[in-house]
């Protein structure tokens, strides 16, 4: 009997005072799920393979996915381990970057450009940033602390990728066709936009260690 008038405690608990998601796993498998779009889009780089293309293409069709169930619990929880505001920019800023990725790969295709070294270089170099931010999700749960040393590479490589910008927009313009320097401009473009994305998804996740800690 008494096990029985727990349960139905329980019960009318948890309906009054929903179990809140695990957020902090949540976040870490949409961060993994980034890390491997942005894994296919260097190898897309490095080969030009169309069905490598395709593959970053359909992984933005997943990302939505997620992104959608994650604010779905976001929206649904009676109450967040961290700030709300930071996890729905946490959600948003991770599927921007994939988006990103998708939008640089179809520039491409429907420009008819091949990678060159320059982009494989920028996507090289979110590569290592969005493989930061991902070991920075993963360890909130139990060491936030050690995500901020995380959360700084993922910056300082968005810095680096500044940079190459800048270069690879110096060379580009030596040139004198001027519609391959128009194409490779907006493909240079996309590629600096998704490592703006992963500098803003960086500020999130030190925005979260402070909190924390």
């Amino acid at each position: 009997m008494a096990n029985a008038q727990s349960s139905l405690w329980e019960r009318i608990l948890n309906r009054v005072f929903p179990k809140s998601p695990d957020f902090f796993t949540l976040l870490a498998l949409q961060s993994e799920h980034v890390g491997m779009s942005v894994a296919r889009m260097v190898e897309f780089m490095e080969t030009g393979d169309a069905r490598t293309g395709e593959m970053v293409r359909n992984d933005e069709h997943e990302a939505d996915k997620i992104k959608m169930h994650n604010i779905h619990a976001l929206n649904e929880a009676f109450s967040t381990p961290i700030d709300r505001e930071d996890i729905y920019r946490a959600i948003m800023d991770l599927d921007d970057i994939v988006d990103y990725c998708k939008s640089t790969v179809n520039e491409m295709e429907v420009l008819g450009l091949k990678p060159d070294k320059y982009s494989l270089e920028f996507s090289l170099h979110i590569k290592e940033g969005v493989n930061a931010l991902t070991s920075g999700f993963a360890k909130l749960k139990t060491n936030p602390a050690a995500a901020a040393a995380d959360a700084g590479t993922a910056r300082y490589a968005e810095r680096v990728i500044e940079k190459t910008y800048r270069r690879a927009i110096a060379e580009l313009f030596q040139g004198d066709d001027f519609r391959e320097i128009f194409r490779r401009r907006e493909v240079y473009r996309h590629l600096s936009n998704a490592a703006d994305r992963m500098a803003h998804c960086a500020n999130t996740l030190h925005d979260i260690v402070v909190k924390m800690c």
